[in-house]
């Protein structure tokens, strides 16, 4: 199996350079199209003489010109097969180049850029628009030869025959290229309108299938089935228009470029008449007119494919950038781990009022760190903010550099971090937990107390956990997203929410088996649900007025009266449930 290996493009927003890319398959096709469509002329003329082998020759004449007409046409299928190749080549290869830098550019975009897409949309671009481009591409590569050359060499060789009818038929030829000039803008149009539609169909399809069973408890399924039945039919509307004229006006432009057979009928069949041409020749210029015809037909659709490429080419041509790998040497913390927060203030991009404001305090390894406050005051915020994913003000050191200087990949090594929702994938649990590595799952499933349920499962870590994780409960999908936080043991773990879906006796194991065996790693837990931050090495507290208190948890029982009334009321709830 062939495998194709993507190497970099310069510019790539320019078209050019796709063909420049791929020098050899291109010169193959400037070979083989020149071969081809040259040698084209060479079957009407042969075919000519073999018509006239047939009407005066003799039979050793006739089967030499049948025999040499099977040659030319075997030689030039020979030249055709290798074009149409090295096309497919170049269209394919230019495909998984655009697909992949598409790819990797939404992959890495900034979580700002990202906030504004949706996955419609994206996919559209990654997918459809990319194949509409190279198609595009594709046929007008083929066209270049296919047409033009065929065109020039049909051309040429019928001047030979007769100049004069070779003018006055072809005049019909630049009409019909003069219509689908005309055309263009109206299905640059349609297919603008058709493009945007498209997406809007994929985004609404993945969201309606993304939230089915939410839609069919709550009694909606119906109402958003006649609502996608009108998107699905205007899009039908919208993609009727964008190809009404591009397809329906190919026969026209032919009826238009074959008026000029009149002409070739009446003057050439006078000089067969006369003796001057022999029905052979008159066949073989027949043949060829015919052929001239039909290729200026196809040119014009040619214009008509172009301009139904150009919408796609230019939803595409900002997402094909060029992703360069950070070639930094990986930050490496061998000592101990330490997290300087100074001044800390933080807002969502487009927004006017910061969330969180001045957040000041020091951890290091070892350490657990419990944040908390009352609702909507930014303590989840805050647990985003230490992911550098947006720009905030401030700083956020770990071991004396900024958080800002990391690459994405440097982060990724050095933060783990788990957010409210588990973001299970239809898959194993064994690949929810690892995305793809090879590394044991069995201690981890332990820290996070699923050691027990997996017994209970009967294709244990191969079990399937459904879209979204619908086959477990909202316990067991937390667990998993924590054991994949867990997994690799980095310097900073962040864990926003992580037991809301358990109890607490599973809580205090959990946090119990983290403080044990996670030594080497800071732990920032942030938690509406207090009663086991009692464990905790250090306490951040959040007030809506933006203001914080950073201590021990002995020192906020004693000095923060809030703190202390949630925590004695969530843990005589505790008691109170364990009584039950």
């Amino acid at each position: 199996m062939n495998k194709i290996k993507i190497k970099p493009i310069k510019e790539p927003g320019k078209l050019i350079n796709y063909w420049k890319k791929e020098k050899f398959a291109v010169a193959c096709i400037i070979i083989f199209g020149l071969a081809y469509n040259v040698s084209m002329v060479l079957g009407p003329v042969y075919q000519g003489k073999l018509i006239d082998s047939i009407v005066d020759g003799t039979l050793e004449q006739v089967v030499f010109s049948a025999l040499s007409f099977i040659f030319i046409i075997g030689v030039i299928q020979a030249f055709r097969y290798f074009k149409r190749f090295y096309i497919r080549r170049f269209a394919n290869r230019t495909s998984a180049v655009m697909r992949f830098m598409i790819y990797n550019n939404i992959m890495h975009e900034t979580a700002e850029e990202l906030d504004k897409e949706n996955a419609g949309n994206l996919m559209t671009r990654a997918v459809s628009d990319v194949e509409l481009c190279v198609e595009g591409m594709r046929k007008f590569t083929t066209e270049v030869f296919d047409t033009g050359v065929m065109m020039a060499s049909y051309f040429v060789s019928m001047l030979f025959y007769d100049v004069k009818i070779t003018l006055l038929s072809i005049v019909f030829i630049p009409a019909a290229m003069f219509l689908a000039e005309k055309l263009k803008m109206k299905i640059y149009k349609y297919s603008s309108e058709y493009r945007t539609k498209s997406s809007e169909v994929a985004e609404i399809t993945y969201s309606n299938i993304e939230n089915a069973m939410l839609f069919r408890i709550s009694g909606m399924e119906e109402t958003n089935r006649k609502n996608y039945e009108k998107d699905i039919e205007d899009l039908k509307n919208k993609t009727v228009k964008a190809n009404l004229l591009e397809n329906s006006m190919h026969p026209i432009y032919n009826a238009i470029a074959m008026s000029g057979i009149i002409i070739v009928i009446y003057m050439g069949g006078r000089l067969v008449i006369k003796g001057i041409w022999t029905i052979g020749t008159f066949s073989a210029y027949a043949v060829m007119f015919g052929d001239l015809a039909l290729k200026a037909s196809k040119a014009a659709k040619l214009f008509n494919t172009v301009q139904k490429s150009r919408p796609s080419w230019n939803r595409i041509k900002s997402y094909l950038t060029e992703y360069k790998h950070d070639d930094k040497k990986l930050f490496t913390i061998e000592e101990s781990t330490t997290l300087s927060v100074d001044n800390l203030s933080f807002r969502y991009p487009g927004t006017e009022d910061n969330i969180i404001e001045n957040i000041t305090f020091e951890a290091r390894q070892g350490e657990l760190i419990g944040i908390t406050g009352p609702v909507a005051c930014g303590k989840s915020t805050l647990g985003i903010a230490f992911l550098g994913l947006y720009p905030y003000l401030g700083n956020i050191k770990i071991n004396g550099r900024e958080l800002k200087e990391f690459s994405e990949h440097e982060r990724s090594q050095v933060i783990s971090y788990l957010g409210h929702k588990p973001q299970l994938l239809s898959d194993t649990i064994y690949n929810n937990i690892t995305l793809g590595s090879s590394k044991e799952i069995d201690e981890v499933l332990i820290d996070v107390c699923f050691d027990q349920d997996l017994k209970e499962m009967s294709e244990g870590q191969n079990t399937r956990v459904g879209n979204g994780g619908i086959r477990l409960s909202g316990g067991q999908q937390g667990r998993i997203a924590l054991a994949r936080t867990l997994l690799n043991k980095n310097k900073i773990i962040i864990l926003d929410d992580p037991f809301s879906a358990v109890d607490m006796k599973t809580e205090e194991k959990i946090i119990e088996n983290i403080k044990e065996k996670y030594k080497g790693s800071l732990i920032i837990l942030i938690s509406h649900r207090i009663a086991t931050f009692d464990k905790a090495d250090k306490v951040l507290f959040m007030n809506n007025d933006k203001t914080f208190e950073f201590s021990t948890h002995e020192q906020m029982m004693k000095n923060v009266p809030v703190y202390r009334e949630i925590y004695n009321l969530q843990v005589a709830a505790g008691d109170d449930n364990e009584k039950i």
